[in-house]
């Protein structure tokens, strides 16, 4: 039986800068670490052919590496071509699913990916999503989040034999934000609170984990402050501790030298946690 799986997410920033560089980056990191499950953002795909490299960013970073890939959309830019959210999994999929999220009069089209995987230790749900991108679009952010937490409990009821649910993604927000405090069960909205376990303050080291950083060059273009925007989190931990993160780190954050400087995997880092999913009495 497993008793842990490794979960991970990253922001892969479309193909924006030097992909082909950024892209073997991507890849070498996946390639040495033992990432189970890994959840992505501004993902391209062109519709209308049958999904592959060729076609589907996800299936691109996947290629050879093992694993099996689902993509959902959240954007149409025309002619074919579609922006949204993926996972890629060493575990089979036995569902997938997509969910349209509230905020289009914002100008912007969000979604949230379900997808169920046949894990060792049971079956999986794993929620992948990317919120609106703008300072002041909180509002919009907390609607978001609200409409995301009532589509996992519909999806994922309470059951004491299942794996808890992992979401994760960029939520754009950060930690002492509203849309983030009451995932956390520190904000009650409309007389209503949950709790969802952040990886980030259970498993990590106490540092800030800034995933979008003025230290990545990428980053730095935005004119932006530093601040923790990506997360993984797990509804829970249950009573056998199922879905406690017990170590969770920053992830695809080297960089290295390419033809025209220094190249980093995307304008984010990412996230990556290790999570219990076998039954603990202690």
């Amino acid at each position: 039986m497993v008793d842990t799986l490794d979960v991970a997410t990253l922001n892969v920033w479309n193909k924006a800068g030097p992909w082909a560089e950024r892209l073997a980056l991507v890849r070498s990191e996946l390639a040495q670490r033992a990432v189970d499950v890994l959840g992505l953002q501004e993902v391209l795909r062109f519709g209308g052919a049958p999904p592959g490299a060729a076609t589907c960013q996800a299936w691109e970073i996947a290629e050879g590496l093992g694993y099996h890939v689902a993509f959902g959309r959240a954007a149409d830019y025309g002619g074919g071509l579609f922006f949204g959210n993926a996972v890629l999994s060493r575990h089979p999929l036995l569902e997938e699913r997509v969910f349209e999220l509230p905020g289009k009069d914002s100008g912007e089209t969000r979604s949230l990916l379900y997808t169920r995987l046949d894990t060792p230790a049971g079956a999986l749900p794993v929620f992948v999503t990317h919120l609106n991108w703008k300072l002041h679009h909180g509002a919009v952010r907390l609607d978001q989040v609200r409409a995301i937490v009532d589509t996992i409990f519909s999806v994922c009821p309470l059951d004491e034999q299942a794996l808890p649910p992992v979401l994760m993604g960029d939520f754009n927000a950060e930690p002492d934000s509203d849309e983030i405090r009451f995932l956390r069960g520190f904000a009650v909205v409309d007389g209503r609170s949950v709790y969802f376990a952040d990886a980030w303050v259970y498993g990590a080291d106490g540092s800030p984990g800034y995933t979008f950083d003025r230290r990545n060059h990428y980053a730095a273009l935005a004119h932006e402050p530093p601040r923790r925007i990506d997360y993984i989190f797990v509804r829970g931990p249950d009573r056998y501790f199922r879905g406690e993160p017990t170590h969770t780190e920053l992830a695809f954050c080297t960089s290295a030298e390419g033809p025209d400087g220094e190249v980093w995997p995307s304008d984010h880092f990412g996230l990556r946690a290790r999570l219990v999913v076998g039954k603990r009495e202690r």
